[in-house]
């Protein structure tokens, strides 16, 4: 296996100076095209953790407002998910 490794210590991210005048400026949002479907996606490119403290339906419903993803934790029965798909 002769796959370069790169760990945080080996690569340095250098700060350039920006053209904006303020943050509000700035959009985080990108455009996706899936491979296979050709369908687009455009959202925040952040998932949220499958942590059962974080990655809950309410966090799926916030971050949804926001074109984000939530990576559901596996703690929730079939009944609480029927409920939350309804």
């Amino acid at each position: 296996e002769n796959d370069l490794k790169l760990d945080f210590k080996d690569v340095l991210i250098r700060p350039k100076r920006s053209t904006l005048k303020s943050r509000a400026e700035v959009s985080l949002e990108r455009r996706f095209v899936m491979k296979h479907s050709g369908q687009t996606m455009r959202c925040v490119p952040v998932v949220v953790a499958n942590m059962d403290t974080v990655g809950t339906f309410e966090m799926a419903v916030a971050m949804a407002e926001y074109g984000s993803l939530v990576a559901i934790h596996k703690h929730y029965t079939v009944d609480e998910w029927q409920i939350f798909v309804q």
